[in-house]
């Protein structure tokens, strides 16, 4: 983990969901916007940032009713995001990129604009990593059931494929069981950035929790 520091001209990828921190995402890469910035990030062993759109596509597009070619319809992001640091690389052909990556610390936009070939790009401020707080008794019960789930991925026990969980395992830390169960369940993108952006992290595992069990009612 580097150390926190505020970034200027921070690359972006505005995507349709949120990274959280030590969270795992992979991602082909085929816009010639994110070929270049994947490129270099990847060669200079440097982040980009993770933002979850709130207006937009993934894949830029023309918008429509323009009465000229070149008009692109807007993208319009969430201002808290994750840096994205990339673990896994291979270009197995002309013009496809495939990495995976880890999350790492958030980030509040301060100032943000866009390159003329259609990068995004942001001068970030650091949000403070998520204290280390142990989970309640009462609240256990989330935690027991994450690693069971985990374990019988392991044992071939269920055909359920959620996003690679990282080790170290830590089931006795709010914030890292709160972010995994965000990372495996269904949820829309604006719940998972109300949660990105909540700073106490106990409470972030109690509306898992709730969650959870709404899920378990079904």
């Amino acid at each position: 983990m580097s150390t926190a520091v505020d970034i200027d001209a921070l690359p972006l990828f505005p995507l349709n969901t949120v990274l959280f921190p030590e969270g795992s995402l992979s991602l082909q890469i085929f816009e010639v916007r994110y070929l270049d910035m994947i490129g270099k990030c990847h060669k200079n062993g440097m982040p980009f940032g993770v933002v979850s759109l709130v207006k937009g596509n993934e894949v830029r597009t023309i918008e429509t009713g323009k009465p000229t070619g070149d008009a692109f319809a807007q993208e319009h992001f969430a201002d808290v995001g994750t840096l994205a640091r990339i673990v896994e690389f291979s270009a197995p052909q002309a013009g496809l990129m495939v990495v995976r990556c880890l999350g790492g610390e958030r980030f509040r936009i301060q100032n943000r604009s866009q390159l003329k070939h259609g990068l995004w790009v942001a001068d970030v401020s650091h949000i403070a990593a998520d204290a280390s707080i142990p989970i309640p008794q009462d609240l256990q019960p989330i935690a027991y059931t994450l690693a069971r789930l985990i374990e019988s991925q392991r044992d071939g026990e269920t055909l359920v494929e959620p996003m690679p969980i990282e080790q170290p395992y830590r089931f006795d830390d709010c914030a890292w069981v709160a972010n995994r169960w965000c990372d495996l369940l269904a949820l829309p993108a604006h719940v998972k950035q109300t949660f990105l952006q909540l700073d106490n992290p106990l409470l972030r595992l109690e509306l898992v929790g709730d969650i959870l069990g709404k899920l378990q009612d079904v």
